[in-house]
C-alpha cells in the first residue's frame, strides 16, 4: 500500500518574512515550495503565542537582566534585614495568640501567594508558624469566623468553654466540696446549672490541667501524750491481761495503776472477764485503795529511789 506522506510544518518566522518582503521564491533554495509560499500571501500572518523575550534584542535583554540583579540584590539586603530583626526580638508565632480574624486571612493569604515560588514548609519556617496551627486555621469553614473563641457551634458542638473549664476548676479546688467525689461534683454541677459535662470529663480535665483537690484533715491532731497526774491518787487506770495456759484456759488479770507512780495498787484474776464483773472488781478496789491510801504518808514520784 502506497504510504501517505506527513504534512510538513515550517517556523512561524519564515512565514512573516515572506508576507513582509511580498516574495514567493524567497526560501525556495531551503525547500519551501511556491505554492505554499503563495498561499502564506494570500492568508497572511498568523497570530502566534510566544515568551516576550524572543522578541527583544541583546542590548534590551542585557538591561533586562541587570534590573533583575538589581532588584535581587536589594529584595535579598531586605530579606536579611528582616531576618535579622525577628532573630533578635525572638517573635515566633507559635507562641504569640492571634486572636484577629481579619490577622488569620492575612497570613493564609500571604502564604498562598508565597506557594507560587516556595514549598510550603519553607513559608512556614520563615514565620515560625507550626504545620498544625495552619492546617487548624485552614480548615475552618468558609461561614465560621475565625476569631479566637470558646468553642464553635458548627464544629465542635460538646467542646466545654472557658467559662464552664473556670467553674469545674473553683469546684474542684474549694474546699467547700472536698467531701464530694468526682461524680458528686459533676451532679452537683448540672442540679444547679453551671456544668453540664459528664464526670470522666470532669476527671479527665482535672488530670490534664493538675487540679489537686484539698486533702486537710477534718479532725484537729490527736495529742501524742496522755492524761499527766500532777498528785498521787489522782487518776487510776484498770488495765486487764489476758494470760493462755497450757490446757489452752485463759486467765484474766486485772490490776489497779496510779497514773503518778506507776504502780499497782490492788489487783485480781478469774476465768471470766465481762463488763459487769469489771465494774464490780473497780468499785471494790477503789474503796479499799482509799483506805490504804489514806494511811500511807507519801508517795515516791517518778524516777525517785526506793
Amino acid at each position: 500500500m502506497p504510504t501517505v506522506p506527513g504534512r510538513r510544518a515550517y517556523d512561524h518566522r519564515l512565514r512573516d518574512l515572506v508576507c513582509e518582503g511580498r516574495d514567493p521564491g524567497l526560501f525556495h533554495h531551503i525547500g519551501v515550495p511556491r505554492s505554499t509560499a503563495a498561499s502564506w500571501l494570500r492568508r497572511g500572518p498568523r497570530p502566534v503565542i510566544s515568551a516576550e523575550v524572543l522578541a527583544m534584542d541583546q542590548q534590551e535583554l542585557q538591561a533586562e537582566v541587570l534590573a533583575l540583579q538589581r532588584r535581587v540584590r536589594l529584595l535579598l539586603a531586605v530579606i536579611r534585614l528582616a531576618f535579622l530583626l525577628v532573630r533578635l526580638s525572638g517573635f515566633c508565632l507559635d507562641s504569640q495568640r492571634v486572636p484577629d480574624g481579619n490577622t488569620k486571612r492575612s497570613i493564609l493569604a500571604a502564604l498562598a501567594h508565597a506557594q507560587k515560588a516556595i514549598p510550603l514548609g519553607v513559608a512556614l519556617r520563615v514565620l515560625r508558624l507550626s504545620p498544625s496551627r495552619y492546617h487548624a486555621w485552614n480548615n475552618l469553614a468558609q461561614d465560621c469566623p475565625r476569631d479566637d473563641r470558646a468553642s464553635c457551634p458548627r464544629t465542635k458542638p460538646s467542646q466545654l468553654t472557658g467559662k464552664e473549664i473556670c467553674e469545674m476548676r473553683d469546684m474542684v479546688v474549694s474546699p467547700d466540696y472536698r467531701h464530694m467525689t468526682i461524680r458528686g461534683l459533676a451532679l452537683h454541677a448540672q442540679r444547679i446549672g453551671k456544668v453540664f459535662a459528664a464526670a470522666a470529663t470532669w476527671a479527665r480535665v482535672a488530670r490534664e490541667r493538675g487540679w489537686l483537690r484539698p486533702r486537710r484533715r477534718l479532725y484537729p491532731p490527736k495529742p501524742k501524750q496522755g492524761i499527766r497526774a500532777s498528785s498521787p491518787n489522782e487518776y487510776w487506770h484498770i488495765d486487764v491481761t489476758v494470760i493462755r495456759l497450757l490446757d489452752g484456759t485463759r486467765t484474766y488479770l486485772h490490776a489497779v495503776i496510779d497514773n503518778l507512780s506507776r504502780r499497782i495498787l490492788a489487783g485480781s484474776s478469774s476465768c471470766v472477764s465481762n463488763q459487769r464483773r469489771r465494774a464490780r472488781f473497780w468499785s471494790r478496789q477503789r474503796r479499799t485503795c482509799r483506805r490504804a491510801a489514806s494511811r500511807q504518808p507519801s508517795w515516791p514520784t517518778r524516777g525517785s529511789r526506793t
